[in-house]
């Protein structure tokens, strides 16, 4: 297949467009399922409140330990073995937790289950790059369209069927998913079984051996600070908007909650179009700055005038979120080898996710230093403002590996 002359979805690669929408549904799931239902967890397990922080912060601890495992999971069985590994780590962990006679194997499981996740996340953008180089974006909307389905679903629904048949089920039944998705995954390996190929036989350089030396890439450091940039934010927003909301606009929680939706539901057309605008224009560095303003102006807002246009605002900060489709497209776009993409998709997710894990944590800690919100929005402004500095780098299409080959 070759990215010159596009061809129709199906052709000879049904299976993988399959396998790559059905693994986007899993990817999301053990994360969003475990909080609406913790206190029904509690009722049967004894959680402490430093244990019940534990399991709220696994996931991006998990997601960016995965990062930098990952590339090596590729090298050793290759990305359709690596996908095939995380769906069945998933697998396992939905059960593991569903089983959880106490807190320490329920940890465990949510350990097991989360590690699926971080590695699935890693490779999914080279397994598109692999089977669609000629509809990179298109199938990167698609699934990051589908992750907010993977979000937003169990979310959803985990409260309701826990208090009809109880929370074990409610955790357990999500281990369907990744079962299915390994359908279309099996039927991929069969048919590449002949030509046996890996990604050690597209590359000059494994993924490993390439994550080390991506700090001398300034195109890999631009799009692991917006990559960076949309985490800390994002995980900001999710973890302190409505008691912000709250505080400082006067909102009520109903209101706060439904302003904190509106975030995620403005992502969703976001999400479809970005991908397919970072292909269309030379660069990326107008995506980027619309990004930027967006999260500048809607704290800024904030900051400014709380009570007036509050629905401005948020809206504005929902829209920076098309830094992270974005930065997906970049690591296919911005590498010429499927080990480039792998070692790239590795090194700024893990940079990405463990810089988000800080995020809610500093702005709680400046929340409570200075006793108000003020500091705690400036700083958000100012890491939305920091990204500025990648975007006009990104601005012009460099690759990766040619920088990597200059003496």
């Amino acid at each position: 297949m070759t990215a010159e002359r596009p061809l129709t979805l199906w052709a000879g690669r049904a299976a993988a467009l399959l396998g790559i929408v059905l693994v986007a549904l899993t990817l999301r799931q053990t994360v969003a399922v475990m909080s609406p239902i913790l206190d029904d967890i509690r009722a049967d397990i004894p959680i402490s409140n430093i244990g019940a922080g534990l399991l709220g912060t696994l996931p991006p601890i998990l997601l960016a330990v995965s990062g930098f495992v990952a590339p090596r999971v590729a090298r050793g069985i290759g990305l359709d073995g690596g996908i095939v590994l995380a769906l069945l780590l998933m697998t396992v962990g939905h059960l593991v937790r569903a089983a959880a006679p106490g807190y320490a194997v329920l940890l465990v499981g949510s350990v097991v289950a989360l590690a699926g996740t971080g590695i699935g996340n890693v490779l999914l953008p080279p397994v598109v790059r692999r089977y669609f180089p000629d509809r990179v974006a298109l199938l990167t909307a698609v699934y990051v369209c589908i992750l907010g389905v993977s979000t937003a679903l169990p979310a959803a629904v985990a409260a309701p069927v826990a208090e009809q048949v109880g929370w074990r089920f409610s955790l357990g039944i999500w281990a369907v998913s990744p079962v299915v998705a390994l359908v279309p995954w099996l039927v991929t390996i069969a048919r590449e079984r002949r030509r046996r190929l890996s990604d050690a036989d597209t590359v000059e350089s494994s993924p490993t051996t390439l994550v080390t030396r991506l700090w001398r890439s300034r195109t890999a450091l631009s799009i692991t600070a917006v990559f960076s940039t949309s985490t800390i934010l994002t995980y900001a927003c999710f973890a302190w908007l409505p008691e912000i909301l709250g505080d400082i606009a006067g909102s009520t929680p109903t209101e706060a909650g439904v302003l904190l939706a509106v975030t995620g539901i403005i992502s969703a057309p976001i999400a479809l179009v970005a991908p397919l605008l970072v292909t269309r224009l030379q660069g990326a560095g107008r995506l980027i700055a619309v990004g930027i303003a967006s999260f500048a102006l809607g704290y800024l807002g904030l900051l400014l005038a709380p009570t007036t246009l509050t629905l401005l605002w948020v809206l504005l900060i929902g829209s920076g979120s098309i830094l992270f489709p974005v930065s997906l497209v970049l690591i296919n776009v911005r590498t010429r080898t499927h080990g480039g993409t792998v070692a790239l998709s590795g090194f700024a997710q893990g940079v990405a996710y463990a810089l988000g894990a800080l995020g809610p944590l500093l702005v709680g800690l400046l929340h409570d230093v200075s006793g108000g919100w003020t500091l705690p929005l400036l700083f958000l402004l100012a890491v939305a403002l920091v990204a500025a500095i990648p975007a006009f780098k990104l601005a012009k299409p460099t690759f990766v590996e040619d920088e990597l080959s200059r003496p």
